[in-house]
């Protein structure tokens, strides 16, 4: 009877299908903010989704035993008085049936009627929660991780927000038959003892709840999923392996761009001051034969093998040549590789 008055509730009020109602009054005090929770799927005949409360908190499978300052807000919600018309035909009626226990011989229908009176709602700070999670890790020792971790369709679950009574409560079901102009007609000669029902619960009763789901990462941080599209679980490892070789591929296709940039701006350059030797003969003449300037020698005759050319031999294509200069020096070597012609005096062009 109680699962029953919870689900209309949650249906009649809504909020965008967040809310998920109580499913037992025992487990009603387990269902506070930051109380843990594991979804499961049923199975894939049913949709919906199955919530088990658990006897811990968030603080409780973190490392460490500081205290979680995220606040909790509360604020009236409304006014909630409910009379409903069930069909015993129907699955919610057998439900009711079946939960309650109430003798239904000679009748059609149920009538259900919820006096929840003003109901309060309260959350959790979110941004606050959000701030504090960056610097906690999940204690993989705890019992409730280990169980969770084990089965692939568990989702632990964080509440965020709870809907409470705030004074006695009481929920009545009357079985009878469904008349023309009447909710319902009761013929007193058939009616037999056990036709009405009621129960009474204590205020500060929860009544529905949200949750966000968990995302629980190898190394023991996590995230909250708060919004749908986002869905909790834990990190495998090939999961994680795939994403390291995803982000080692980036990371390789970025060098190789920047090395084939590298080369395409040398390849430019060389082809630049080649052009401008060619193009510009006279004023480029073999300064080399002149009398006091540098002297192109050949590299093997002093046991000097053949290199690519410190000018040309940066390009695609790594040229090589046998000539050289001993009167030119790079980082430490007390010759510089030179083609003759026309590598060899546009160097020492640029040298003057």
């Amino acid at each position: 009877m109680f699962a029953a008055a919870t689900k209309s509730f949650v249906k009649q009020v809504g909020d965008g299908g967040r809310l998920v109602p109580v499913p037992s009054l025992s487990e009603a005090d387990k269902y506070q903010p930051l109380s843990l929770v594991v979804k499961k799927k049923r199975c894939f005949l049913f949709p919906r989704y199955k919530f088990t409360s658990t006897p811990f908190t968030l603080k409780d499978i973190l490392l460490g035993d500081r205290e979680i300052s995220a606040g909790i807000s509360s604020y009236q919600l409304l006014n909630y008085e409910d009379e409903s018309d069930v069909s015993l035909y129907g699955r919610r009626g057998n439900h009711i049936v079946n939960d309650v226990g109430i003798n239904v011989t000679g009748s059609d229908s149920i009538a259900v009627k919820a006096s929840f009176g003003i109901v309060t709602k309260h959350e959790v700070e979110v941004s606050t929660l959000l701030k504090e999670i960056t610097t906690r890790k999940i204690n993989f020792d705890h019992s409730l991780i280990r169980q969770s971790r084990s089965s692939r369709k568990a989702v632990l679950c964080v509440v965020m927000e709870s809907i409470r009574t705030t004074r006695q409560c009481s929920l009545s079901v009357h079985a009878g038959i469904r008349g023309e102009a009447m909710r319902f007609h009761f013929m007193d000669e058939q009616n037999p003892k056990g036709r009405d029902k009621a129960i009474v619960f204590p205020a500060h009763t929860t009544i529905a709840f949200s949750v966000f789901e968990l995302f629980i990462y190898l190394d023991g941080a996590f995230d909250l999923c708060v919004t749908s599209v986002s869905k909790g679980g834990f990190e495998r490892e090939e999961t994680a392996t795939f994403a390291l070789l995803y982000r080692l591929r980036n990371i390789l296709f970025e060098r190789n761009r920047r090395v084939m940039d590298a080369i395409s701006r040398s390849q430019l350059y060389l082809d630049d001051l080649f052009s401008d030797y060619y193009d510009k003969p006279l004023s480029m003449s073999d300064i080399s034969l002149k009398e006091g300037t540098h002297i192109r020698v050949n590299l093997l005759n002093h046991n000097i093998p053949k290199g690519p050319c410190i000018l040309c031999g940066m390009g695609n294509f790594k040229r090589e040549t046998v000539y050289g200069c001993f009167q030119c020096s790079v980082d430490g070597q007390k010759y510089v590789r030179l083609h003759a012609v026309p590598c060899f005096d546009i160097w020492h062009k640029r040298m003057k």
